[in-house]
């Protein structure tokens, strides 16, 4: 096998050559040699280059990290797949990828790049048409959550009170006309208990269509309120727990946690033999994580209703920027995990 330390290799050719940008720059941050490449790029002559700092070609939004990574770089001795934007004398904005190797005892800082602009651009139109969509999403939600309100609202002040109105003069009658007897009496009786379990009922629905205790009382207090009501009137376990600060959650999220709890509970009614429900919410570093376990038959089963409403939960935990796992074991029980980012962490970050 030929020992390496015998050939004599010639980079010159390679570092005219390459398409790639290679430059070698002193530790105090100046250009001591840079191939064709690199004045082909930024349109800067050889000595336009190495008259100023090379940190003066960076984007200004791009200065702060670079310097920290060149810190990095002095330390460790080799950088990988570094990006960062550089300005051309056009003006123009020039995206670069970077591996760099730093020799101690000549303190200079050997570097290749790679011209990622094209990449970079079609980046950026793919996540303009995604934020666009997303937008859009947010605005129909909205939308949505908006005539929900008012037709909760129309149901539980305007219906509700009409029947409560009606319960009363049933009352009346009861109360004033003490003569009412047998079939009669029964009858308006009847009338009474009927009215009062239909205010009930539209006060159900109404909540059922905008919860609007979540805008007063928060989402704890209505994922609470929700699984007891669903235990009661469907005789299934179902128990709310929370370890997270609400902050961490925009007024979007915290619908969409109900929807998504609301669309999960549905699902079980469709399940025969459904064991008992646990809706958990946790907030770690950073992340906050929305668990639904089900220790009956599971919420997977292939159901033409079962698959809907899944697919209407997926669609939800898309719109926030949510990773939804679903782990199902047929008649062993079910997880659906719905994890979104930190909103409170990023906030506080900056990032």
């Amino acid at each position: 096998m030929p020992n390496i330390k015998n050939f004599d290799f010639d980079l010159s050719a390679f570092f005219a050559l390459t398409p790639d940008l290679v430059w070698i720059v002193g530790k105090n941050g100046f250009l001591k040699k840079a191939n064709p490449a690199v004045i082909e790029k930024l349109g800067y002559t050889e000595e336009e280059l190495m008259a100023r700092p090379v940190s003066s070609f960076i984007h200004a939004e791009d200065k702060e990290l670079t310097t920290l990574n060149k810190a990095k770089l002095i330390s460790e001795k080799v950088l990988h797949n570094f990006t960062n934007r550089y300005i051309t004398k056009d003006g123009e904005i020039l995206w670069l990828e970077w591996t760099s190797i730093y020799f101690t005892e000549k303190e200079i800082i050997f570097a290749i790049a790679k011209d990622i602009t094209a990449r970079k651009k079609i980046e950026q139109e793919v996540e303009e048409e995604y934020n666009k969509f997303k937008s859009l999403t947010t605005h129909f939600k909205s939308s949505i959550e908006k005539d929900r309100k008012y037709f909760a609202y129309e149901l539980h002040e305007e219906l509700a009170q009409l029947v409560s109105v009606f319960n009363m003069d049933v009352g009346w009658l009861l109360a004033n006309i003490p003569d009412l007897q047998g079939k009669l009496r029964e009858r308006i009786e009847h009338a009474s208990a009927v009215s009062k379990l239909l205010i009930k009922t539209i006060q159900r629905l109404a909540f059922s269509i905008s919860p609007q205790m979540l805008d007063h009382l928060g989402l704890n207090a209505t994922l609470e309120w929700l699984c007891n009501e669903f235990a009661v009137l469907n005789g299934i376990p179902c128990h709310f727990e929370s370890a997270y600060l609400e902050a961490g959650l925009t007024e979007e999220m915290k619908i969409d946690f109900f929807r998504i709890c609301q669309e999960s509970l549905t699902n079980v009614l469709d399940i025969e033999n459904a064991g008992e429900i646990r809706v958990r919410i946790e907030g770690f570093e950073d992340h906050i994580q929305l668990s639904i376990s089900d220790t009956g038959n599971g919420f997977t089963i292939d159901r033409e209703k079962q698959i809907s409403g899944l697919i209407n939960v997926q669609e939800r935990a898309a719109s926030i920027n949510g990773k939804l796992v679903i782990q199902d074991k047929t008649g062993r029980g079910s997880i659906l995990t719905l994890t979104i980012p930190n909103q409170l962490r990023e906030q506080t970050t900056g990032s």
